[in-house]
């Protein structure tokens, strides 16, 4: 009798075994990175406070760090925090479709490069919700990649890549950056 207990908690604990081991390969998403399941073409604007803190009207990011001396003349470990405009156009007194709302900092001594992390906070007709955005942005090359690590609202969980071209760059004053925002998890 013990004998036919344990074989029968053995086989129905292999086929429990074998039915979540199968769930969870039909749960797999096949991910194509020539086919995102949402894509959008998005300018990013960032107007730094100057060092003066005169233009503060018109300014939509501050360094809240001065620059460590051991960077050199790389602004290592200088800290921006940012509520920044972005649009569908380049141009930056066209109405804003999100903000994106983080910070980035200076992170490499040998480099200009900053590692950003900020949401883009979307509340328009088309869209609500926010996507989150972190990653390094090395400076000097043409494209970079960020991950798209979650969201909310109209883009619940979603995950992808947002490839940042720089548009325009005026010293430390101004900035835009396109955002190719890719997603490849939406439900």
């Amino acid at each position: 009798m013990k004998s036919i207990v344990n074989t029968s908690f053995l086989l129905f604990f292999f086929l429990f075994l074998f039915l979540v081991s199968q769930s969870a390969f039909a749960a797999r998403k096949t991910i194509n990175p020539r086919n995102p399941c949402k894509r959008m073409v998005l300018y990013y604007h960032d107007l730094l406070l100057n060092a003066n803190g005169t233009d503060v009207e018109n300014s939509t990011s501050a360094a809240v760090t001065n620059p460590s001396k051991v960077g050199g003349n790389y602004a290592f470990g200088k800290l921006i925090v940012f509520d920044d405009p972005v649009t569908k156009d380049e141009n930056l007194h066209s109405p804003p479709v999100a903000k994106a709302q983080g910070f980035y900092v200076y992170d490499m001594k040998t480099d200009f490069t900053t590692w950003f992390a900020y949401s883009l906070i979307f509340n328009s007709t088309e869209h609500k919700g926010t996507l989150n955005i972190v990653g390094a942005d090395l400076m000097m090359e043409k494209t970079r990649d960020l991950s798209v690590v979650g969201g909310t609202g109209d883009f619940f969980m979603a995950r992808g890549i947002a490839t940042l071209t720089t548009q325009a760059f005026e010293g430390i004053k101004y900035f835009r950056l396109k955002m190719d925002v890719k997603l490849y998890e939406c439900y």
